[in-house]
């Protein structure tokens, strides 16, 4: 059987799980699940995504700071920087997409979430699917796919961590 991948969560996954399926006070098993796969290094996510998080100021806020906060990387590092640049590029040359909607993405968490996941082989798990017609979003699947990262969904990463809730 091979190890299962590390995982690096974007804002999308923290922020619906709580806000509907996997509330605090109806899956807390989930919470639970997500600290014990991250003390044993195989759930991650960045400091950028912290940042948005913590910008809602609710339970999924201070869970963030209180409990998960050391299982934020930090994307102040040279090789996640160059793969930024790798990547803020290829979103340049990508017509498909007005100037507004790069800037966007430029501005958010995503482009860095691609590039930590580049440099520590990480797989991303977003709810965002591979929609290459996309133009009205840069859709992280869509980054991931010409720089060679995974990308998978919540359940699949529950799944394969072997997560029972319940």
């Amino acid at each position: 059987m091979t190890e299962a991948p590390t995982y690096l969560l974007d804002a999308n996954v923290f922020m619906q799980a709580a806000r509907s399926y996997y509330a605090f006070d109806l899956a807390p098993a989930f919470w639970q699940a997500l600290l014990e796969h991250a003390a044993a290094g195989r759930v991650r996510s960045i400091d950028r995504v912290k940042r948005e998080i913590l910008r809602g100021n609710d339970d999924l806020a201070a869970w963030a700071k209180d409990e998960f906060g050391p299982y934020f990387v930090c994307t102040d590092q040279d090789g996640v920087i160059e793969a930024y640049r790798k990547i803020m590029a290829w979103v340049q040359q990508q017509r498909q997409f007005s100037d507004a909607v790069k800037a966007h993405f430029a501005g958010g968490a995503d482009g860095w979430l691609v590039a930590c996941a580049k440099v520590h082989n990480y797989v991303i798990v977003t709810h965002e699917q591979f929609r290459p017609e996309a133009k009205r979003k840069i859709l992280i699947p869509n980054v991931c796919h010409p720089f060679g990262v995974a990308t998978t969904d919540t359940f699949e990463m529950l799944r394969t961590l072997g997560v029972k809730l319940g």
